[in-house]
């Protein structure tokens, strides 16, 4: 084999290298080297991480609150201790009403923040459970309390106006 400018690259005959080992000869290093290819795998690396680094910037800019005023219920429907299962913001979201007083609710997204799996309120323990995990959910606040979750469940934020229940807003 031969180069363009007509110098071997190898020092074997093209019929004689299947049968040794290590078929490249030591002039075949040259074209590239360990220093070449460290630096190359080096600048590789850096490229990639500043990709990531950016991406990563780029989704603490994004503002991830979602925005729209919703009605959800009447206020006299929900009994207290009682749930509402609503779908918010769209109509395949699905969300949790919970009437923890006379005059206080909450609203958490239904999707559980481990494997997005629907989280439901277990009356009988006073918990949000998610059956796929045993996740479990604090109520008051939609703290995870036992399971894998580790974050808590998205709050929407409502308002009771004249006897009804509005969804106004989804902070994660």
């Amino acid at each position: 084999m031969k180069q363009a400018d007509g110098q071997r690259i190898s020092n074997r005959e093209r019929a004689e290298r299947w049968a040794v080992e290590f078929p490249y000869g030591w002039d075949a290093d040259d074209a590239v080297s360990r220093r070449h290819l460290l630096r190359w795998a080096v600048m590789a690396s850096g490229a990639l991480f500043a990709a990531t680094a950016g991406l990563a910037g780029l989704g603490f800019l994004r503002d991830r609150r979602t925005v729209a005023m919703r009605q959800i219920i009447s206020a006299d429907e929900v009994e207290v201790g009682g749930v509402h299962y609503f779908d918010y913001p769209g109509q395949d979201n699905h969300a949790i009403l919970l009437r923890l007083t006379d005059d206080r609710f909450v609203a958490y997204s239904g999707k559980c923040t481990h494997l997005s799996c629907a989280v439901y309120w277990n009356s009988d323990r006073q918990i949000l459970h998610c059956p796929c995990h045993e996740g479990v959910f604090e109520p008051e606040t939609g703290d995870p309390i036992a399971g894998p979750p580790t974050r808590p469940l998205p709050k929407i934020a409502v308002r009771q106006d004249n006897g009804m229940i509005y969804a106004l807003e989804e902070a994660p």
